[in-house]
This record gives structure tokens, C-alpha cells and sequence, in this order.
């Protein structure tokens, strides 16, 4: 055979290898750090099937150091350099004082959001398009989406007026949520008030005025929340309070209704930068991204509970009807 034709041959065999085998990684192993407030499975699941899809298998050439805020006595910033001397190729963190205490323990370990509500807003990058830093992957807030949110739940629990707004006082960006939802107030004809909970022993006691006064209930999105959702959906159901929530698990543990991203996807996202970072990317040169999808879910079984009649309207433009 001509070694024109051979090497012809060659080319057109490469070309037919089934993309998982060109995706395939060497065997060095790469550690990455992985910070959270809690250990959230769908969370590091949606990771770690996103670094699947790239060839990168933990136990095998990918070990991930995990560190957890709940029920630990270090604080975040600790767990974070116990991360930095381990010298990872990126540190991927959910929540927001994991997001902050990572940006202040290094300025130059890759830092992959994935995600946290609003970087810019926290000071953790210059722009989503520019980062010009060492934090990059996907934020999932937005103040057209609150208003959204609150469009929808109007909709769903007819006649509500007074609408609790619970943050967590440990929460620092949380703040500045609050600051930006406050004018959607007056445009909807609702009234925000502000319950900010340092102690999660003091939720029933919340709950019990907020339904004393005849509130309805909004919540931010954060990582302590999440952990205590079905919690938090319980204590609605037992006060009777509608709710809305910002991800589709609290509905899934018993809550009312949700409209926001699907945030185990935006975590499998996280991935993406991950590899890119691996294969020689800077994390000041790829942009932020946001969610492009929002779903909503509607429990049609807490709506019941609640004597709420879900307009047939919005029934039909949800992603699901959980029955």
C-alpha cells in the first residue's frame, strides 16, 4: 500500500472513533476542590455526570476533595485554604460565603461558580462577558426573574397582599436581594416584609407569626435553605401559608410552587468550565453564564390543602403538575 493511501486510510479511521474514545483523558489523575455549605447529592451528582460527559471519572483520572460548612467547626475560609494547600487545578463551590471565602483565600486557583446567585453584585467579577479575575461558571439570578416570580404567584394565590421575604441573616448577598426586590413590591400591588433567620431552631416561631399576620411566603435562594427545604415546606403547609419557591425540589418535598432555573443543570454546566480551565483556558477569559431555561412546578396536592384553585391557565403553561 502507498503511504499516501495509508495515511488516508488512518485519517478516515480517526475520523469514525466514537466521540467518547477522542474524549477520553490521559490517566494523570486531576483534583479539583469542591466547597458547599451542606452536602447537596443532586448538586455533586449533576457535577460529576457533566465531567462524565468529558472523560473525567472520579476514582479513576479525577479526584475531587470535598469540604462542607454544616456541622463543621471551621469556618469557610478555613475549609477554603485546607482546599488551597492541596494545590487543586480549580476550586468548584456552590453558595455564596463559599464563593467569598475562596476569593479571598486565592486570587489565582480557578474558582468555578456553580453555581451562586449574583457574582457582580458580590464583587467577585467585573462582568459576566469580562470576569477579569480568577472566577468564571454560571450565576442563576436575575431581577427580571423576581419579578417574574412573583407575577406567577399572584396568579396562582389570588388575593394575596402581604408577602414574607425570608433571608438568611448569614446570607451576605442577601441583602442586596432584598434591595432589588423591594420596587417590585409597589408595581404588583404586594407589601414585602423582611423575616431574616440566623437560627433555623427559630423557624417555627417565624412561621407561626407570619401566619398569625396573614402573609404569604417568598424565600431567597441559599444553599442552608436548600438543605432545610422540606423543613421550610412543612412548616407553609402547617401554617397554611402560600409559597413560592426559586427551585423546583421545595414543590417536590411538599411546597406550593416554584419558578426559577433547574439548578442540578446548572451545576452539570459547571463542568464545562471545569475542562476548559483543565485544557489551558484563564478564568478572566470566559464569561459568566446565566440560566436560558425556567421552570415552573406546581403541587396541585398543597394547592388543595390550601383551598387555592389553581387557574387552569397557569396549569398548562407549567413544566409539571405534581398531583
Amino acid at each position: 500500500m502507498k503511504r499516501r493511501q495509508f495515511i488516508s486510510l488512518l485519517g478516515g479511521a480517526a475520523a469514525a472513533w466514537p466521540l467518547a474514545a477522542r474524549a477520553q483523558q490521559p490517566a494523570k489523575v486531576v483534583r479539583l476542590g469542591y466547597l458547599a455549605p451542606a452536602r447537596l447529592p443532586n448538586l455533586i451528582e449533576a457535577l460529576r455526570a457533566g465531567l462524565r460527559d468529558f472523560g473525567y471519572v472520579e476514582g479513576q483520572n479525577l479526584a475531587i476533595e470535598y469540604r462542607f460548612a454544616l456541622g463543621q467547626s471551621k469556618s469557610y475560609d478555613e475549609l477554603a485554604r485546607e482546599l488551597i494547600t492541596l494545590d487543586p487545578a480549580a476550586i468548584v463551590l456552590t453558595g455564596t460565603p463559599a464563593a467569598l471565602a475562596a476569593k479571598r483565600q486565592t486570587t489565582t486557583i480557578p474558582i468555578i461558580l456553580a453555581p451562586i446567585a449574583d457574582p457582580i453584585a458580590l464583587g467577585l467579577a467585573r462582568s459576566l462577558a469580562r470576569p477579569e479575575g480568577n472566577v468564571t461558571g454560571v450565576t442563576m439570578y436575575g431581577t427580571e426573574l423576581a419579578h417574574k416570580r412573583m407575577e406567577i404567584f399572584k396568579e396562582a394565590a389570588v388575593g394575596i397582599r402581604r408577602v414574607a421575604v425570608l433571608v438568611n441573616a448569614e446570607n451576605p448577598l442577601h441583602r442586596f436581594l432584598w434591595d432589588d426586590i423591594q420596587p417590585i413590591a409597589a408595581s404588583l400591588g404586594l407589601e414585602f416584609r423582611l423575616f431574616a433567620v440566623s437560627d433555623f431552631n427559630e423557624l417555627p416561631s417565624m412561621f407561626s407569626y407570619m401566619a398569625r399576620d396573614s402573609y404569604a411566603l417568598t424565600l431567597f435562594s441559599d444553599a442552608q435553605f436548600f438543605s432545610a427545604r422540606r423543613r421550610i415546606a412543612e412548616l407553609a403547609a402547617m401554617h397554611r401559608l402560600p409559597a413560592i419557591y426559586e427551585s423546583r425540589d421545595f414543590v417536590e418535598d411538599g411546597g406550593l410552587i416554584s419558578y426559577g432555573p433547574n439548578v442540578p443543570d446548572l451545576s452539570r454546566r459547571a463542568a464545562a468550565f471545569v475542562v476548559k480551565i483543565l485544557n489551558g483556558a484563564k478564568a478572566s477569559e470566559l464569561p459568566i453564564e446565566q440560566p436560558t431555561k425556567f421552570e415552573l412546578v406546581i403541587n396541585l396536592k398543597a394547592a388543595k390543602a390550601l383551598g387555592l384553585d389553581v387557574p387552569s391557565s397557569l396549569l398548562a403553561r407549567a413544566d409539571e403538575v405534581i398531583e
